[in-house]
């Protein structure tokens, strides 16, 4: 068999010292690209064994692509190890309170100086400045205060939580970006620089067209529940055997719409001719579309209306979004093996490259797995490994 082409992101060596999900979103974004990442860990504590959450669904779907080192970075012996990794590495990412790391001596200034091109990406609940830094960071804090929990749910519902933790993946993935425009800035100028993304910042910048409405026209969005905000009618509708959703922004679109459901008159009613007549008497709009979609299946719906240029989808639980054809041509689950749990199927990335795709070759380490081989890459030998071991710096 021929050899498979080098991922493009290989030439890269990544530290990873990140934890809970948004640090892991942005490393695996470069590990599935082939990155060199070298996941650093604190050592087991005395009598702690492997399992549990490690090989639970989370963790193995956030640490796939990744070699592990246990390392304890409160120790001079540990420190030292770390500094050697920095001095050819091109990317350390990290989730640290900023004084945690500044007291551990790890932040971008001190590992600056060892490495002048390293790239060093940082994560926080609300930023490494302002009156906030200190804080401790959580998904759903930060749900809470860039407003999308003000904007989800049904109206006069009270405020609702995303069903994923979206400032944490969206972060992760902000983060990612941000590297790779460093590394590519730092073929130019041969110099690294600081990376640096929020949960805050990005689920702010998340919220987009709801956040413009502020901005420029100083609307303040309300919850609109299943119902699209903007484009009317939008939203779920009930079958004659479930719901599906259907979008039908714009008057050309709901032109199509109406002739699909054979309900013409609607399409020329004056209090639904245009967006903003649709706006205004939107409940008895939908409440309109709602007797006529109850009268046939939601499958019956699907086909009509996609054929009529109208679209339409069914709304799926998690095990019939994994069974539908689309999703399985797709091939976002994408099977690795795991010593322990066999072959498992993962969640693979929503971005394909014609000549380098992602792969997941490796499924998630067990803690401190290739301690001995990267230490042996730094040039340690047999004893001062063992030495190490017996000390607890790894």
């Amino acid at each position: 068999m021929p050899d498979k082409p080098a991922m493009p992101l290989a030439r890269f060596k990544v530290l990873d010292l990140t934890r809970v999900r948004a640090g892991p979103t942005a490393v695996r974004q470069l590990a599935d690209w082939g990155a060199k990442v070298i996941k650093i860990e604190a050592p087991p504590s005395p009598g702690e064994g492997l399992g549990g959450p490690r090989l639970g669904p989370d963790f193995q779907n956030l640490h796939r692509n990744k070699r592990s080192l246990t390392l304890d970075l409160k120790s001079p012996d540990g420190i030292e190890i770390f500094r050697k990794l920095v001095r050819d590495a091109d990317v350390v990412v990290e989730n640290y309170r900023p004084d945690v790391k500044e007291r551990l001596g790890i932040d971008y200034s001190a590992l600056k100086a060892i490495n002048p091109r390293l790239v060093y990406a940082s994560i926080s609940g609300f930023g490494q400045s302002g009156p906030y830094r200190d804080r401790p960071g959580f998904d759903q804090i930060a749900q809470g205060m860039g407003g999308l929990m003000s904007i989800t749910g049904l109206p006069g519902q009270g405020p609702v939580r995303v069903g994923i933790p979206v400032a944490d993946l969206t972060a992760g993935i902000f983060t990612a970006m941000g590297i790779l425009i460093a590394l590519l800035e730092r073929e130019v100028s041969g110099e690294g620089q600081w990376v640096e993304s929020s949960l805050l910042a990005a689920q702010i910048a998340m919220l987009d067209f709801q956040a413009a409405r502020w901005t420029i026209a100083h609307e303040v969005p309300e919850q609109a529940g299943n119902d699209h905000p903007t484009s009317i009618p939008t939203g779920v509708f009930q079958t004659s055997d479930g719901y599906i959703n259907i979008a039908s922004a714009g008057d050309e679109i709901f032109g199509r719409f109406c002739r699909a459901i054979s309900r013409t008159d609607l399409a020329e009613h004056p209090d639904y001719k245009t967006g903003r007549a649709r706006s205004t008497n939107r409940k008895a709009l939908n409440a309109a579309i709602e007797e006529i979609t109850k009268t046939a299946t939601s499958a019956e719906w699907i086909e009509r209306l996609n054929k009529a240029g109208v679209p339409s989808g069914p709304i799926y639980k998690m095990d019939e979004v994994f069974a539908d054809p689309q999703v399985k041509y797709l091939g976002i689950a994408q099977k690795v093996h795991h010593p322990q749990l066999g072959d498992i199927e993962l969640v693979g990335q929503a971005v394909t490259l014609s000549r380098t795709p992602s792969r997941l070759e490796t499924a998630s380490p067990d803690a401190g797995e290739h301690t001995d081989a990267i230490l042996g890459e730094l040039g340690y030998s047999a004893g001062d490994i063992a030495r190490l071991k017996e000390k607890g710096v790894v």
